[in-house]
Parts: C-alpha cells; structure tokens; sequence
C-alpha cells in the first residue's frame, strides 16, 4: 500500500510581537513558548509537535527578525533565516501596523521571502483588533510585495481560524515518517524548558533596560530519592551590577517574587512540588562573547 502519511516542518517566522510564541502554544493547545509584551523575547529555535493519523507536523518558533545590535542578535537572526530556508513551509507573520498596508519593518523581509521557493503562507494575527475593511487591502500589499501560495487572517489568542490554518498546512506537507514519537509535544530538553519559565517571570517583573541583558542557566534538576521533589537551582546572569540589585530587589523581594511564579508554572509541568533556589551573578557584555553564547546555547549552527 502507497504510503500517504505527511509530515514536515512549518516555520513561524516575522518581526518581533507579532505573537509567533502566542501561535505556536494555541496550536497545541500547551504553553511550550514563553510569551511577554517585551521584543525579542524568543531567543532561541523551540519545536512544537502535533502528531494525528494523518500527519506529523513539527512547527518552528523562530526569533523575530529585527536589526541586530549585537552577537546575540545576530545569532537570533541567523537561526530565523536558517528556519526558513529549512522549512516545509513557511508562516510568515504579522500583525497590522497603524497607519500604512505594510507594517514598515516587514518590508525587508518581504523582499528576502519573495528570493525563496518554497511554500510561503501569509499569517496576519490580531485581526480581532482592527477594522475588517482593512483586511483586504493589508493582504493585497503584502502579496503583491511577495505572493504567498495561502493567506490566513487569524487570531492567535481567540484561536480564530487555527484549525483551517493547520489542516491547510498538512496539505502542503511532503510524505514521509514520523519525526517524533506521538505522545512528543516539544523536543526542547528539560533544562532549556524551565530555563525560559524562570526567564519570562523576569521579563515581566524587570525594567525596560533590563531583560535582554539576562540569561538563566540551570545548574541543577535533580529528583529526591526519598520523596516526590524536584530540586531545581538556577543562576540568573545580568551584564552590570546596578542590574544585579534590580533582580534581587529590596531584601531579596524581586527575586524571592520571580521565583514564587516561576515555581508555579514549573509544577503545573512536572506535576511533582517543586524545590527551586534562584542566584544572581554578573556575566559583562556576555551578549557580545562567542564562549557565553554557546554556554548558555544561544549559538545559531
């Protein structure tokens, strides 16, 4: 018998807040992408698997495409373009801009999608937050910028026309086995997994000038012998020390607080009580050093 099992590679790619992570944990209907309101919160590839009888789809959370001001920058671009060279197929999206058809910092890489071959599908989010007479013509302009072989106006925290989205996309997959085994929803290992809970808590409770100078490495997982709990103990890198005070805060306020909500996201995963001990230490302009780019993995291939 011919074999009609499809499988494949989606690739969601876009500048930053256009609410790529917020897609990928809506179609799978599991939080395996943090999310914040800040740019650039995805710094790294995160894999997002959906298995049916008919189709494996692996989808690609990608960093936003941005100006690069530095090595860490860089590397997230890198991997973004290398996803789209990469993919099965490309979602490329966005969300609409204020005043103009074409939000101005897609207009780049508009013009380096239409250079590639492959199958391209447009993914206008956030539909629910504009005028529906607009629809039409933003989608004119960016075909017309770069034609796309599928458009789908969405939204991705309604989870407005997600289901059309993914059925399309399986028909745009090549035959093939599967990837991953069923019951995989994410080949993102553990340690990277609670690395970026503890992460966004700190996005969302730090100052503006702060977050992209953080990292979290986990320096510790380990399961008690004697009793159900997991010891988790991670070290949160900053670049100045002014910055170190921040994240610690009054008494150890700050830090004890992005703890507390990193702890509850982390059992809700594990479904096991949690023993998480967070440190804070200086790393300057690690951002800018190749060695702590790839330490603390954000080094594109």
């Amino acid at each position: 018998m011919e074999n009609t099992y499809k499988s494949g590679f989606a690739a969601i790619v876009g500048r930053p807040n256009v609410g790529k992570s917020t897609l990928l944990n809506s179609l799978l209907g599991e939080k395996v992408a943090i999310i914040t309101n800040k740019p650039q919160t995805t710094r790294n590839i995160v894999k997002g698997i959906i298995t049916t009888d008919e189709a494996q789809i692996i989808f690609v959370d990608t960093p936003g495409i941005h100006t690069a001001k530095d090595k860490l920058s860089e590397n997230m671009v890198k991997m973004a373009e290398n996803s789209v060279k990469n993919g099965d197929v490309v979602l490329f999206m966005t969300a609409p801009a204020e005043k103009s058809d074409i939000h101005p910092a897609d207009v780049d890489i508009l013009a380096n999608l239409a250079k590639i071959s492959g199958k391209k599908f447009l993914v206008i989010n956030k539909i629910d937050t504009i005028d529906k007479g607009r629809l039409l013509p933003i989608t004119e302009a960016y075909n017309a910028a770069c034609p796309f072989d599928e458009t789908f106006p969405i939204s991705a925290l309604k989870g407005e026309n997600l289901l059309d989205l993914r059925e399309t996309i399986v028909k745009y997959l090549p035959t093939g086995p599967k990837f991953f085994p069923d019951d995989m929803m994410t080949d993102a290992p553990d340690k990277f997994i609670i690395s970026e809970m503890i992460r966004e808590k700190a996005l969302y409770m730090l100052q503006e000038e702060i977050p992209h100078g953080i990292a979290v490495e986990i320096t510790q997982l380990k399961v008690r012998s004697d009793k159900p709990i997991i010891d988790i103990e991670a070290t949160i890198y900053c670049e100045k020390n002014s910055h170190k005070g921040i994240i610690i805060g009054k008494n150890g306020a700050m830090l004890k607080e992005i703890g507390t909500r990193a702890r509850k996201d982390i059992q809700r995963l594990y479904e096991e009580k949690i023993n998480l001990q967070l440190w804070v230490k200086i790393k300057e302009n690690w951002r800018d050093s190749d060695f702590f780019m790839r330490n603390f993995g954000f080094q594109a291939d």
